[in-house]
């Protein structure tokens, strides 16, 4: 019976990493879309512990290496991306300019879903003290919310909710890595007392 030593088995892992590095930086190239982490692992034939942590592995030799791309997670689906500090490079190769800002009343209904979700417009406009049709409609061509159901009252109002597009855009794998909104309220109250000095 041949022994296999430590070492050898040590190289066997790394090269079948390599091997589904290469395979599934394919398959998420080729897709353009995210892919279910599930699925990635029945392409692979692979455990799904083991195919996340292949995936854990390539998410930090982006980070690592310079490279122009990077691999996001979002409620385990994987996709390749951009890295952010090239847009400006990326926009000229398609002459659009995709990052136009959002204005003031855009921004503030999106912080008042994103923490309040799900929520309807109302509510919205409630707690801004102002309509906010315009805002709520910008966020939606923007794909940064959507309808998430309706609410069980009178009317049915329609109940809004962010999407993953919003999780995307402000490079979140999940709602849980929003910053505490306690702490974002005492920094506000902390800048505005030093104004008022």
């Amino acid at each position: 019976m041949k022994k296999i030593n430590i070492n050898q088995l040590e190289i066997g892992e790394l090269s079948n990493k390599s091997k589904y590095f290469s395979i599934i930086e394919s398959l998420l190239f080729v897709s353009g879309e995210p892919l279910k982490l599930k699925n990635i692992a029945a392409i692979l034939e692979c455990e799904i512990q083991y195919t996340a942590e292949i995936l854990n592995e390539m998410q930090l030799k982006y980070v690592d290496e310079e490279r122009g791309i990077k691999l996001i997670a979002i409620n385990d689906e994987y996709q390749l991306v951009t890295k952010s500090q090239n847009g400006d490079y990326v926009q000229k190769l398609l002459k659009t300019n995709t990052r136009q800002s959002l204005s003031q009343a855009a921004l503030e209904s999106l912080a008042i879903v994103a923490y309040k979700q799900p929520i309807t417009r109302a509510q919205i406009d409630e707690i801004r003290g102002v309509k906010s049709d315009r805002a709520i409609l910008t966020l939606q061509e923007k794909n940064l919310i959507k309808e998430s159901g309706r609410l069980e009252a009178p009317g049915r109002p329609i109940l809004y909710g962010t999407t993953e597009e919003f999780l995307r855009c402000f490079d979140l794998s999940n709602l849980e890595q929003l910053p505490e909104l306690e702490s974002l309220l005492n920094e506000a109250e902390e800048e505005a007392s030093i104004d008022s000095n």
